[in-house]
């Protein structure tokens, strides 16, 4: 497994430099939103499959959000810069006393190979309680992306109550909901303004829409 390279914006010359400066210093700004994502096929074509949704949806919005550099903006060692990928920091819930811990699975282009990395993971850590599943830190790469199966929420924002420099989004999915004889899946997106707009986050689940309604293509 190769680590994440880090690559260093210069903010004079960077096209979204003034805003970066704007949302962090004068107007300090967030924002979230849902959207509802047609999971339809996906979800039939998994089934066909025998392969399951949680992980898929993983890596898949991880490969669409790390299409776009302004996801991956992030602080090391004081310097504003950006990682070439994501990897997604995700929960896994314990039945017996209804907690949870995370857990991650690094990000590879190869759908198969992240897929055996999550249940691999699953395997050795699934069942270790406590904040973090993992012996290891999370990398410093890792975005949180996760989902409430029980609750078919209209929306769900995340707010942090500490003042830290973090860029990447938040994302989390709700109950999946029958409507006629398609699934909708409730997506929301929390993010920071100095760094992505809504053309981004447009873009964003205009691929992953795409992606979902075309699985073969990946699966």
């Amino acid at each position: 497994m190769k680590n994440a390279i880090f690559h260093p914006l210069d903010i004079q010359s960077w096209a979204r430099g003034q805003m970066f400066y704007y949302f962090t210093q004068m107007a300090p700004t967030g924002y979230s939103l849902t959207a509802h994502i047609n999971v339809t096929v996906m979800r039939n074509t998994l089934i066909t499959h025998n392969t399951k949704f949680f992980p898929a949806y993983l890596w898949l919005v991880t490969k669409m959000l790390n299409k776009q550099v302004e996801f991956k903006v992030a602080m090391k060692d004081d310097v504003l810069g950006y990682w070439d990928s994501l990897t997604p920091l995700h929960a896994t819930f314990h039945d017996d006393d209804k907690t949870f811990s995370l857990m991650w699975t690094e990000y590879c282009e190869d759908f198969h190979e992240f897929y055996e990395r999550y249940l691999n993971n699953q395997e050795l850590y699934n069942d270790n309680h406590g904040i973090l599943s993992q012996p290891q830190q999370p990398p410093p790469n890792a975005y949180t992306v996760s989902c409430l199966p029980w609750i078919e929420f209209q929306h769900f924002a995340v707010h942090s109550y500490e003042n830290k420099p973090y860029y990447f989004p938040s994302i989390e999915a709700g109950k999946f909901i029958q409507q006629g004889n398609s699934v909708i899946m409730p997506l929301s997106i929390t993010a920071h303004h100095a760094t992505t707009d809504g053309w981004h986050i447009k873009c964003f689940l205009d691929d992953l829409q795409k992606s979902m309604d075309c699985p073969e293509e990946w699966i």
